[in-house]
């Protein structure tokens, strides 16, 4: 029932990413995340070309780069502007909802503190975004 979705993570809290990764696997084994724990990182390994993700999922707060000037860089990319960037951050200010919406972000997600809580907000972010017919919405 695979239907090859994968997602991008980038953030640089490491306790995030597992977090982030077991609510994925809760939602459906087979959706696939790469991470990259940089913005700077992340933009070469999208330049390159060595992730091609259904779904971006940014950090806002991050060092040397931040979110909002990642997903700047990602939306000059031509490739990949018609992949969703998620935001996915601490921050719940409607400034950075606003910012990040006209630099933009297809959706925001505010962190939850549990990972059965993200696992509820992707279930439902998935079951809206994913296309009719895949495994998720097929359950």
């Amino acid at each position: 029932m695979s239907h090859g979705i994968t997602c991008f993570l980038i953030d640089d809290d490491a306790d995030d990413q597992d977090i982030f990764i077991l609510a994925l696997e809760e939602v459906d084994k087979s959706i696939r995340c790469e991470v990259a724990s940089d913005a700077i990182d992340a933009l070469k390994r999208l330049s390159a070309k060595e992730i091609r993700p259904d779904y971006i999922f940014l950090d806002l707060n991050m060092p040397c780069m931040n979110g909002k000037q990642c997903l700047s860089q990602i939306r000059k990319i031509d490739f990949l502007s018609n992949i969703p960037v998620i935001i996915y951050s601490t921050s719940s200010g409607q400034k950075d909802k606003k910012e990040t919406e006209q630099l933009g972000a297809a959706h925001y997600i505010v962190k939850p503190n549990t990972v059965s809580a993200l696992a509820e907000v992707l279930a439902h972010f998935f079951s809206v975004s994913l296309p009719p017919g895949s495994a998720y919405n097929n359950r």
